[in-house]
Parts: structure tokens; sequence; C-alpha cells
């Protein structure tokens, strides 16, 4: 099953803290005017016109402003962006170079970049990134220097910044603007070898690598090639006035910043390497690096050089980039298109204080007529390419138009759903305040069986369930106040409505208490009667002894207290029997 390609979700809104701004000034990187921009809540990068997407740790790594020429080759060659490239990747090109100008006397060599290195993507078996998706690595057959990378840099793509794109030269130069919807694509490039000839003249570099390696008491590692370009405050992936075999020190031009106290430079070395607090930082190479201060080595090499024929006084330029490109890029084929590739005409580096043998001065020579022949058949390739990236920049004015509309369009999305979620957090506060009137004058409360794990959704559901009991139970009322009513107030009319109903059940006097008085009077009344009809002489002090009264005038009696009796009656729920007008007593 291919590898899932994460795309656009591995971007987010970038998180530069102050200490990366800090430590960015402390580096001098942030002192050039607009070279750096930051980002401001933007979740997907929306880089301005002449300005690409890097990140913190490519700066802190070797990069800056204006790229240097290697760089754009490289990206060029093997059709990658800068954010396709992980930070040990620019960490690889930064050390390659620095060993290349300061250590073999030479600008970047390509061919020699290619004996050395080759490209894979990045990734697990599932997920294959965008972001820092290609990763160079170190030829399994070849003896490099042990660099010591850092283990883990997790955290470094959400510290995301532009970066000014600058070349003093035609568009054809700059590097591809960013694209973070296209993929990474595998090409021929990644695993191209050197060729015959190109082994054949970089085989003198290949030996001077193994003897800086191995030479007992002066080998030299990675790590110091790391610590020394951090020192002398030079970005080996700048494009530089001069090679740093001409570095001058303090008064260098292209220094960015005054030296690093050693606690800092320590703390940075160990941040983008694998060195913990227990190791030493070396402060000095073992092998003394190529500068403006160091004596060009002199013995009957030179000599020898002296006597060549003029066509061998510039032995270096086979090494330099824009010769040994096009050898390279011969085992691309036709379908494998690119943004062009910076300027293919020779170009003749400044003098290198190494200069080769005159055998192998020849040996160059040879190759880099061959090159040329290379280079003339893929200049016609090129120029497809050329006229493709010139329809792409006249139309980076209206895709910059879309992204501000897009940034826009997002931002006011942000405000609505800000809105909205004020206004739902508005609602449940209202309905979470109905639910506590309702239990204070209920003394109810319920508890959802099944909650919905939403504020919002959880107080509507219970004010529900409230409002359920109080339908319930203005229900029941309806079904009792109209028969109650007649008994409570039997000289008034009901009323229409049901409030009205049922507010006149709540006076400031007791009912209840008004109920028994009235059926007090109504029992004295009776009693009163009955003994008025007996024509009896009552002994009031006795009147609980029924057996004093006649049986005989019961009857009379019953039918006199009968309206009355039926109004009790009815009310405690009896009926009386029709007979009851004329059933006799039972008098004990």
């Amino acid at each position: 099953m291919a590898a899932q390609d994460l795309g656009n979700t591995e971007w987010e809104r970038s998180k530069i803290s102050a200490q990366d701004i800090n430590l960015l000034k402390k580096l001098g990187l942030s002192k050039k005017k607009d070279a750096l921009r930051f980002p401001s809540e933007e979740s997907y990068p929306t880089p301005p016109i002449g300005y690409r997407v890097s990140f913190v740790d490519h700066l802190i790594h070797g990069l800056f402003v204006p790229i240097h020429d290697f760089l754009r080759g490289l990206l060029f060659v093997y059709g990658l962006q800068l954010h396709h490239l992980t930070p040990n990747s620019i960490l690889h090109v930064s050390i390659f170079i620095t060993l290349c100008e300061c250590f073999l006397g030479v600008h970047p060599n390509w061919a020699l970049c290619k004996r050395i290195f080759f490209l894979r993507r990045n990734g697990s078996h599932n997920i294959a990134y965008n972001i820092g998706g290609v990763v160079i690595c170190v030829r399994p057959d070849v003896e490099y220097f042990d660099v010591k990378f850092s283990d883990s840099v997790q955290g470094w793509r959400k510290r995301w910044l532009y970066i000014r794109e600058e070349s003093a030269d035609s568009l054809e130069h700059n590097i591809p603007p960013f694209n973070g919807n296209e993929k990474i694509l595998r090409r021929r490039s990644w695993d191209a070898e050197a060729t015959d000839e190109e082994k054949s003249a970089t085989g003198a570099l290949m030996t001077c690598i193994h003897e800086l390696q191995n030479t007992r008491g002066q080998e030299l590692s990675g790590i110091q090639i790391t610590t020394y370009f951090l020192r002398i405050r030079v970005q080996p992936l700048q494009a530089r006035k001069n090679p740093l075999w001409m570095y001058a020190g303090d008064k260098d031009v292209d220094r960015l910043s005054i030296d690093l106290s050693v606690k800092d430079l320590e703390k940075l070395v160990r941040k983008i390497s694998s060195l913990s607090k227990k190791d030493a930082i070396p402060t000095t190479c073992r092998v003394v690096p190529y500068s403006g201060t160091t004596p060009s080595p002199s013995g009957e090499e030179e000599e020898e050089e002296e006597e060549e024929e003029e066509p061998a006084a510039n032995v270096t330029a086979p090494m330099s980039m824009s010769h040994t490109l096009a050898l390279s890029e011969t085992h691309c084929t036709a379908e494998e298109t690119s943004t062009p590739h910076p300027d293919l005409q020779r170009s003749t580096p400044a003098t290198s204080p190494r200069a080769s043998s005159p055998k192998r001065a020849r040996i160059e020579l040879e190759a880099l007529l061959a090159a040329d022949k290379h280079a003339e058949d893929l200049a016609g390739k090129l120029k497809a390419s050329e006229e493709a990236r010139e329809k792409a920049e006249n139309d980076a004015s209206c895709i910059e138009g879309l992204r501000k509309r897009l940034h826009e369009a997002e931002t006011d999305l942000s405000d609505k759903i800000t809105q909205h979620v004020a206004r739902e957090g508005n609602i449940a506060s209202r309905l979470e305040s109905l639910n506590r009137r309702f239990v204070r004058k209920m003394s109810q409360d319920f508890v959802l069986q099944k909650p919905e794990d939403d504020r919002l959704l959880d107080a509507l559901s219970l004010l529900e369930i409230h409002a359920d009991l109080v339908r319930r139970s203005i229900f029941d009322a309806k079904a009792a106040f109209p028969r109650l009513f007649p008994y409570f107030f039997p000289k008034k009319k009901e009323p229409d409505t049901f409030a009205a109903l049922a507010k006149s059940f709540v006076p400031q006097e007791d009912l209840g208490l008004s109920l028994r008085q009235e059926n007090l009077k109504i029992g004295v009344e009776g009693t009163i009667t009955l003994v008025v009809e007996s024509q009896q002489n009552v002994d009031w002090a006795k009147v609980g002894a029924a057996t004093k009264l006649k049986q005989d005038k019961w009857p009379s009696l019953i039918r006199a207290a009968k309206p009355h009796s039926k109004k009790i009656l009815a009310f405690l729920g009896y009926k009386p029997t029709p007979s009851s007008s004329s059933a006799k007593p039972e008098v004990k």
C-alpha cells in the first residue's frame, strides 16, 4: 500500500517564539532589512512577492539570503523547493561547501557532490512527508565525515517564516516560487552517480578528503567543520562576495555578526547536533582552514604550475558548479520537468590556494571540453522550461491576488466562528439560568441519562424535561380547579381563563379554613332547624344525647336539613340514595 501524502495538512500556524527571534538577532540574521518576514495568523504560507518559505532551523544550519548558487542548482537538478529539505540536509550542504572552500581550496564541486551524496524520500511506511520530505544522505560505499546529526529535530516544521529571494541575474536564477500543493516526485537525478570522467576529475579531491579524515593527530571531523563556520559568522549557503579561502577575520565583508561567546557557540552546536552537555565542543580545527591570513602552500607542485601553459593556469575551473552540472543532467529524461537552472555558461572562479598538478589539470581540461558538449544539448532542453518559467512569473501577480483574497476570506471566517462561539455560550448561559430557576421553584432537579457532552445541547435537554413537567402539572391543575371552584366560591362565577382560575386559589386568606367555617355554619343551622322543627324543649347541656328526641319528628327534621346536607355530602364525594328523604334515622 502506498504511503499517504500529508500535503497541506502538515501546515499550521507558525509558532516562532521570542527565544527564536532573539537567536536570529544574535546570529545577525535579522539585521539585514527585509531579509526576513514573520507570518501573522495565517495557518498556510502565503509569502509576499519575492519571498520564499523557509524555517528557523534552516537559518541556524547555514542558510541565508541571497542564496548560494550551488544550492540553487541543487534545487533545480533535484526538482525541489526549500521546504522539501530537512534541517539535517541543509547542514549537509553547509558542511560540504565549507569543506570545499576551506579545506580543499576549490569551489563547491557538483561532480564531487554526486560521488558523496544521494537523495531519498523521507517518511514512514504509511506517511510521506511534504515538509522535509527529502533527505540528503551519504552513499553507503563512501567514507565521509561523521557529522553527528541531531537525533530528533521535531517541531521544526512549525517554525516557518519568509525569506527574501534575491538574484543579481535574470529570473532564471531564482529558486521556484512556493507551491505547497506540488507533490514530491522522485527523479533519476536523485540516484545519479558520477560519470567516469567526473570520477577521474575528482579522484584527487577524494584522496584529499581521506587524508583529512585519517591523518593521525590531524583528523578533521564533521563537528569541527560545523563549529568553524558557526564561529566565523559566515553562512555557507549564502551567496558571498568572496569564497571562504579568502576569509579576512573580523573585518570580512561577509560576516553577519560579531563572534559568539564560548557559551553561546557551544549551546548552538549542541542545538544542531547530537552532542550532549558532557561532550566537549572543539573550539578549533585540527587542520588549519584556508583563509586570507593563511599563506598558500609552497613546493615543487606550485613551481611546475608556473611553467605550465596558459590554459592550465586556472585549473580549478572544472570544479565549478556551472561546468559539472551539465554532466549530471545527462541522466535525466526529457519528461522530467523542473524550474530552469542558473546560468550554465562557463564562469572562472577566483584562484584557489590549492591548485592541481599539471597532469591532473590536463585531465580536468578534457573533462571540461566534454562537459561543454553536453551543456549545449542541455541548453535546448532548457529552452522550453524557460518559456514555462516566464509564463509562471507573469501569472505570479494573479496568484498573489488570489492568495490575498483567500487570506481575507479565512480571516472573515475566523471572525464569524468567534462570534458564533460567543453567541452559543450566551445562549447556554441563559438556558442554565432558566434551569436553576426551575429547580429553586419546583425543588426538583434532573440528571441526563445520556449527555451529549455539549454545553448548549445538554442545557436545552434539561430545559425540555423541566418544561414537560410543568406542562403535565398545568394539565392536572386545569382538570382539578373547575371541580373545586363551586365549593370554595359558591357565590362567584368561574373565570374564563385558566390563569385567572388558578389565581383565585391563591388568595391572601386560607381557603381551607374558610370552607371549614362555612361547613360549621351549615351544621349549626341544620341543628337549630332540627330543634325548632321538633317543637321540643332541648336541654343544650345534654344536646349530644340523641335518645331525648322523639322518633316521629325525624322525617320532618331531615326534610328541613336536606338542602344543607346535599352540599356537605357532595363536597365529601357521597351520593345520597333516592330514599334518603324518607329513611328513618337510627338512634341508639
